[in-house]
């Protein structure tokens, strides 16, 4: 049964997406491929593919997870905002995955693994160049990308988990109004909505629960090689203050980074994953920075 606070979420925040998407269209020098299956879980396993009419070979390509509180969103609210990153040269990859409650931990992180294989497997049809493969993930996305790369980096904190790695080597990531600490699952995000994605079970005193706390506590198994890593939040971001610690955690293992705080006391919009706003300015300038990081690494 769904709980009345995933409920809530499910129909206000798509309230909020569609306002904030209203009478936005593809743009005209961009080519879509939608609803490619990766996996076998029907809707939950689809992607769609961005990127501009011109292209005629493999090029840089951004894999973005999708925020939602791990119990909501889709492809479909990521949309416009993949489209014009596309038009800023790169392949933009945009998935579902399995939510929460529905489904627990940790398959949003097996579906991740599966578009990666997917990827490396159907790279040549899409446009995308694996050797330059680039990672977005927002809010609840931001973690289960900073899990991801640390499972991909980390081959003792892999052992965790049963699936296996794609072996694509990620440039940089995007890590946007992130949750990055979970070692602590009862304080980890407002409502216990991340007790939703867990399971509340976690919290109990038994061998599995314990297991999970410690796969959990993510970071402490970060090493130098994570990605390098663009670290951003908002001044009216309510989780803001995850993103200094985040960026001293990486600073202190000697990974390139850097962390941007956009927006001022005045302007309320820019909240929240602001950055997915295509109608703000200081989204276009947080993306704008962003893909310039990227483009560091593209070798």
């Amino acid at each position: 049964m769904i709980s009345e606070v995933v409920r809530d979420i499910r129909i206000n925040w798509k309230i909020s997406d569609d306002k904030r998407d209203e009478g936005l269209t593809t743009p005209e020098d961009i080519i879509r491929f939608d609803n490619i299956s990766y996996g076998p879980y029907g809707d939950a396993n689809l992607l769609d593919i961005y990127h501009q009419k011109k292209v005629t070979k493999p090029q840089k390509t951004i894999i973005s997870i999708h925020g939602g509180g791990w119990v909501y969103g889709s492809k479909e609210q990521y949309q416009f905002y993949g489209m014009r990153l596309a038009q800023r040269g790169f392949t933009f990859v945009n998935f579902n995955y399995r939510l929460a409650p529905e489904y627990k931990y940790p398959t949003a992180l097996e579906d991740i693994n599966q578009v990666f294989l997917f990827i490396r497997d159907h790279a040549e049809e899409y446009a995308i160049d694996t050797n330059n493969i680039f990672v977005v993930g927002d809010s609840a996305g931001a973690q289960l990308a900073t899990q991801y790369l640390i499972i991909c980096t980390n081959p003792e904190y892999a052992k965790h988990f049963t699936f296996i790695p794609s072996g694509i080597k990620v440039r940089a990531v995007g890590l946007n109004c992130g949750v990055y600490d979970t070692s602590d699952p009862e304080h980890t995000s407002p409502n216990d909505v991340f007790l939703e994605y867990t399971g509340k079970e976690i919290l109990e005193d038994s061998e599995k629960a314990r297991n999970m706390r410690e796969e959990l506590n993510t970071l402490k198994y970060m090493t130098g090689d994570f990605p390098p890593a663009f670290v951003t939040s908002a001044v009216h971001d309510f989780i803001l203050k995850n993103a200094q610690p985040m960026y001293e955690k990486l600073q202190s293992l000697g990974i390139d980074s850097e962390v941007h705080i956009y927006g001022s006391k005045e302007k309320e919009e820019v909240g929240h994953v602001f950055h997915v706003n295509c109608r703000l300015p200081e989204a276009d300038q947080c993306n704008d920075e962003e893909c310039a990081f990227f483009n560091r690494y593209v070798v």
